[in-house]
């Protein structure tokens, strides 16, 4: 079994294609450049955190990359690129990927939770609630994305969250009304790479109901089913039950498999040591934390 370190030793030139780098006006000019690696769940967010700074900082210059959080950590080792901010959907990536190595501080400043978004269109929205909801999406004629475990966090969360499910709507008699391959059978077709990439399906009707962060689905005006917070991995308080809930998930090689295991959805950041603005970062990195300042930004947005 493969530790998520081992999954950096992919080939660098496999790489460039697959992260879609580009490395033109990507280098820093200025002590008032901030270039920040950051999840794409955190796209939105980023974009108002980075107009409040500007306005208390004005003439920093933003240069910000989206990607996987895994990808996000690999372009800072394999491909020795330099950033001011990485900030990762989940805390284990900088951990496990960038300290010792590459950073020394992983700080926490997010949170997030799973829900079940749909829209007015939907079938069966008048119908669901939080008490009904795995019956509908087992409906014959309704349809659920997701995505993929394999490439994405809030793919393997989602299978998470269906585990601690089947245990928390047990019944007396020790049976579950549903088995998770109930859910892992159904409506494959509709997996897709990343969370974000189902909001299309969504928008156009090919499904129903999507599994995705909280965050997305307010920022995004969608309406969603609020899970128990024993199965919706946002409650940091229960990590040892989030913890009973783990996957295989594809390693870098055909054949290899990464174990994880659930925990509360925790965002955090860190600043590399080959940040070229440390000094700049440290400030913004302050805004982040600040519960009047980028907290508040956070909150509003649904983390």
């Amino acid at each position: 079994m493969l530790t998520l370190r081992r999954l950096l030793l992919s080939s660098k030139l496999l790489l460039l294609p697959l992260l879609g780098i580009s490395f033109s006006g990507c280098s820093q000019k200025s002590d008032k450049q901030l270039v920040i690696f950051h999840a794409g769940s955190l796209a939105l967010p980023m974009k108002a955190l980075a107009d409040s700074f500007t306005v208390m900082y004005p003439g920093t210059e933003f240069l910000m990359e989206a990607a996987g959080s895994v990808d996000c950590a690999r372009k800072i080792t394999e491909l020795g690129r330099s950033c001011d901010i990485m900030a990762s959907a989940d805390y284990t990536v900088i951990d496990q990927l960038l300290i010792p190595e590459y950073a020394s501080v992983n700080q926490p400043f997010a949170m997030n939770s799973i829900v079940i978004a749909y829209t007015e269109k939907s079938r069966k929205s008048d119908d669901i609630t939080s008490e009904n909801w795995y019956r509908i999406l087992l409906s014959p004629d309704v349809f659920y994305g997701r995505s993929d475990p394999n490439a994405d966090p809030c793919g393997y969360r989602t299978i998470f969250t269906l585990q601690l499910a089947e245990r928390y709507y047990m019944g007396a008699d020790g049976k579950a009304p549903f088995q998770l391959r109930d859910f892992t059978e159904k409506d494959n077709r509709f997996i897709r790479p990343k969370e974000v990439d189902l909001l299309a399906l969504l928008g156009s009707q090919a499904i129903d109901y999507m599994f995705i962060y909280k965050s997305i689905a307010l920022q995004h005006g969608l309406l969603f089913i609020a899970l128990p917070p024993e199965i919706n991995l946002g409650d940091s308080t229960i990590a040892e039950l989030y913890a009973t809930a783990q996957l295989k998930i594809r390693g870098s090689k055909p054949g290899d498999s990464v174990l994880v295991k659930g925990t509360p959805i925790t965002y955090s950041f860190t600043i590399p040591h080959n940040a070229l603005n440390p000094e700049l970062a440290k400030k913004f990195a302050d805004f982040l934390t600040d519960p009047n300042g980028g907290q508040k930004i956070l909150r509003s947005m649904g983390q």
